[in-house]
Parts: C-alpha cells; sequence; structure tokens
C-alpha cells in the first residue's frame, strides 16, 4: 500500500505541475493594447496613464494577475462594453491595486484601495459601471483621486463628446 500512495502522490504532483504550466502558458498567450488615458481630477490637475486595454473575456479574466509589477504610470483598463454592476477580485494577482470604477462617461462612481494581493473577496462596483481602471496602490490617495473625477481616452468617451 505505501508503494502505491508513494507513485499516487508522485502523478499527483506531477498532474499539479503540468497544469499549473499549461495555466501559466495560457495566460501568457493573452495579449494587451496599449493606449494613453487621463484623468482630471474635479480640482482641475490632469493625470496621464499607459494603460492596457481588458476588452474581450480572455483579456478580463486574465487581467494583471501573474504580474510581479508595474510601473506607477501604468494600469489596466477593463472595459466591459455595458453598463452593468461589476465583481473584481485579486486572485492570483500579486500587485496591490487601487480600482477605479467608472461609468460609460468616464466618470469615476466609486474607488476601491489598496486591494489585496491574492485574495478571492468579492470587490463590488456597488452600482453599474462600464470600466474599472487598475493602478498601483496608493496611486489614488498620492493624487487626491475622488469620486466624481473623469476618465478619458482609451475608448471612454466623455458626456461632452470630447476626448
Amino acid at each position: 500500500m505505501s508503494e502505491f500512495l508513494k507513485t499516487f502522490g508522485r502523478s499527483a504532483l506531477s498532474a499539479l505541475f503540468l497544469f499549473s504550466l499549461v495555466a501559466l502558458s495560457a495566460a501568457a498567450n493573452v495579449s494587451f493594447e496599449k493606449e494613453r488615458l487621463k484623468l482630471e481630477t474635479s480640482e482641475g490637475r490632469t493625470h496621464s496613464f499607459t494603460v492596457e486595454l481588458a476588452v474581450d473575456p480572455d483579456q478580463r479574466a486574465q487581467g494583471l494577475m501573474y504580474r510581479r509589477q508595474m510601473a506607477p504610470d501604468h494600469g489596466m483598463l477593463f472595459d466591459f462594453g455595458e453598463t452593468r454592476r461589476v465583481m473584481m477580485w485579486m486572485k492570483n494577482t500579486y500587485l496591490p491595486l487601487d480600482m477605479l470604477f467608472a461609468a460609460a462617461d468616464g466618470t469615476v462612481r466609486h474607488i476601491h484601495e489598496n486591494a489585496v494581493p491574492l485574495s478571492e473577496t468579492i470587490i463590488d462596483s456597488r452600482e453599474p459601471v462600464v470600466f474599472v481602471l487598475e493602478l498601483n496602490a496608493g496611486t489614488v490617495k498620492r493624487l487626491g483621486i475622488k469620486p466624481g473625477d473623469r476618465l478619458s481616452g482609451a475608448g471612454i468617451v466623455p458626456a461632452n463628446g470630447v476626448q
């Protein structure tokens, strides 16, 4: 019986290892286009970011998982293509993040700061939105970003129609 358990254990570990390699390989095959995004605060300050666009289901599922670093002026913009309540999580995400939930016109409606890496706790938009902007944790506090601030560019069309 002991030999059976040793063989079974090795087989199970091998299968788990191969599954992990396949999952990482699939993640590596998802690519993202980059665009510039502007954030204008209610105080009139403008901040620019280079964002990767997560617009299709595979990109949105991948997000920033497995990344170990991100430049301070970079982020990821999730475009859900419709206004709806959004649920996010940090599974397999090593970077602590700030999440900005925004309406179709780019208005920031809700902010979740310092999302905990690797957590499976659901982070709720609290209301219907179209976009989620993920930035390095601490960016919201450092730049004084608040609900009501506005995003533009990267496919977001402000209420006045001018990008």
